[in-house]
């Protein structure tokens, strides 16, 4: 069963809006075959030209759904990332069920419902073209935001300094910079 954390920026989370999110959401869990325990984190945020964004992310155990949609109207913009996310499962379900069965696991992550048959996409193959490798060398993540630009690229890969880590930094649409901080999970 999810549990929703709902924020809002530069808006308040009413009641409403809320319950909205939480029924739409909710229905996202007839695609799984044992609907795990995980929170639904959504993130409302509202601009001055009146659009709004929502974003959805949901960190299950083997999976996680991520969506993000810019509206005008907020239930409409709650509508489309509820198909972007059931289209991300429709889209993979047949793919990772069957990684998961070569992998020895027994139960499927998405189960088949009843009436439909597994979606096997066409032409939609991974195919990996290309391979590099490189060291990673310990930095911190002002140095490596400086060679990421440095080589015009959009990512840099490195090893945190201090943590030993394995950490990515990346360049935001808006022109900032992220840091993504990895650990291993156990």
């Amino acid at each position: 069963m999810f549990r929703f954390e709902i924020h809002g920026d530069n808006i308040t989370v009413t009641d409403a809006i809320r319950n909205y999110i939480e029924e739409k959401l909710s229905k996202l869990e007839r695609y799984f075959t044992n609907v795990p325990e995980a929170n639904a984190h959504v993130k409302i945020k509202t601009y001055q030209d009146g659009k709004s964004k929502v974003e959805v992310t949901i960190p299950l155990k083997d999976v996680t759904l991520r969506a993000e949609e810019r509206h005008n109207d907020l239930y409409a913009a709650v509508n489309l990332i509820v198909e972007k996310l059931e289209r991300q499962i429709r889209k993979h379900k047949t793919k990772v069920n069957r990684k998961f069965r070569e992998k020895g696991v027994k139960n499927d992550i998405f189960p088949v419902l009843p009436g439909t048959e597994p979606e096997e996409e066409k032409g939609d193959e991974i195919e990996i073209i290309r391979s590099k490798q490189f060291a990673l060398k310990p930095m911190d993540a002002e140095e490596a935001v400086l060679q990421m630009n440095m080589l015009g690229h959009d990512f840099f890969i490195f090893n945190d300094r201090e943590t030993n880590e394995t950490n990515i930094v990346y360049k935001r649409k808006d022109g900032k910079y992220g840091l993504i901080e990895t650990s291993v999970e156990r």
